[in-house]
């Protein structure tokens, strides 16, 4: 079949090289794609946004299936274009994806179907925000609602940075993203990623995993998109994970299709857990960067099947395959970031290492400058590795991080601390 990846990140280069590994996969496009992705697939050009614009693509390219990486086509109703098309599409309707691209609208879900979460506060105002602030004190998190990048979240230790946070968002910190602000109880615990397929209707874990969300090592500095991760969490245990399924994951699904508005594609939910029991910290419509690169890592040729499985809506015929082993992740990134960071920087040494299904580089801001390749982003590689041990993945992914020769690039030495 003629398959469509939408993306340019390292999760869409860790999808495009599981989805390539199947027999299944005649032609694969990645659009827009990346220097890695390039090596293995073929890569458009095209405006993932507009819904119109995928449709002519598809037709014109006789595609079969279209997988959304990225919350914004998914927000933008892609996947309701390319339904509407009759084009077999991976990803939640522009409505589902609410869960995503509103922290509000997914406090409304979770009172509306009893799923332990976080107290919170909506605002769209400054003052009364401060105010919300001011009366129940800090540590307290406070949440731009729409999409921003990973970046609208503030786990403010301090008043003075819950407040800084309230003028940042509501001065145009996040553009409209922060027109409305949720304020949370900050929940102690630890967090893990649960990944579950749904088709609507039926549901079916697929995976967790533990990512790091800080810039520096012990979880220090300001928040990234994430620096690193592996799979499986043991934080989120079958016990832990099953009680999930039954108080949060399922409601959240029945609720949805009550709505009219059935969710179909992976349903990401990150788990505060403490005390035997997770409580939602937020839902993502689509799958985690950089857990998607160890979760592929580890499901292989198999996650075509799956992500076939849930958008022909007969998940409850599907199964996992698990090997009993490990992946662990290292991002590499500009020096600088998440702040201001130099692009256009030579990265060599990474035809030298290992492309195979226990060690792989996935490319997420790279591109090609001159027959060289350069670096494009914040975040520019993941070092992924497999192991039948997590201490073995974190060994060889870091041998390999060592072998690269990039000067203009760091990462954080810890990943994984938390499970080992």
């Amino acid at each position: 079949m003629n398959i469509l990846i939408l993306g340019a990140g390292g999760r869409e280069h860790a999808l495009a090289w599981a989805v390539k590994q199947n027999p299944k996969t005649d032609r694969l496009i990645v659009a827009p794609g990346n220097a890695g992705i390039a090596r293995l697939a073929e890569t458009a050009d095209i405006d993932i946004l507009s819904g119109s614009t995928v449709v002519a693509f598809c037709e014109e390219n006789a595609i079969d299936f279209v997988i959304i990486g990225p919350e914004a086509p998914l927000a933008a109703g892609v996947a309701d274009a390319t339904r509407a098309a009759g084009i077999l599409t991976f990803g939640p309707s522009a409505a589902a994806a609410k869960l995503e691209a509103s922290k509000a609208f997914t406090k409304e879900i979770c009172d509306a179907c009893a799923a332990p979460t976080a107290a919170y506060a909506r605002f769209t105002a400054a003052e009364p925000a401060r105010a919300y602030v001011h009366a129940m004190g800090a540590p307290i998190v406070v949440k731009a609602d729409g999409l921003a990048a990973g970046k609208g979240v503030i786990v403010a230790m301090t008043l003075d940075e819950a407040l800084a946070a309230i003028d940042d968002m509501f001065g145009g910190e996040f553009g409209a993203a922060g027109a409305e602000v949720v304020i949370e109880e900050f929940m102690t615990g630890e967090e893990a990623s649960f990944f579950i397929l749904t088709d609507g209707v039926n549901a079916l874990p697929i995976g967790t995993a533990q990512d790091h969300k800080r810039v520096g090592d012990g979880d220090t500095g300001p928040n990234t998109g994430g620096m690193g991760a592996y799979s499986p969490a043991p934080v989120l245990t079958d016990e832990i994970a099953d009680r999930a399924m039954r108080e949060i994951v399922l409601p959240t699904i029945r609720e949805m299709a009550r709505r009219g508005t059935p969710y179909q594609g992976v349903l990401y939910a990150g788990l505060m857990i403490e005390n035997g029991q997770g409580r939602l910290v937020e839902y993502n419509a689509r799958f985690g960067d950089p857990e998607t690169q160890v979760l592929m890592m580890r499901l292989g040729a198999q996650a075509l099947d799956l992500l076939l499985a849930c958008a022909e809506t007969r998940l409850d015929q599907a199964q996992v395959t698990w090997a009993d082993d490990h992946a662990l992740t290292v991002v590499m990134a500009a020096k600088g970031y998440p702040a201001a960071y130099e692009k256009g920087t030579p990265i060599k040494g990474i035809d030298a290492l290992p492309e195979t299904s226990s060690q792989m580089v996935f490319h997420a801001g790279t591109t090609t400058t001159n027959g060289t390749l350069t670096a494009n982003g914040g975040r520019v590689l993941n070092v992924t590795a497999r192991g039948t041990t997590l201490a073995e993945a974190r060994a060889r992914a870091y041998a390999m991080v060592d072998a690269l020769d990039w000067p203009q690039g760091f990462c954080r030495r810890d990943i994984g601390w938390r499970a080992l």
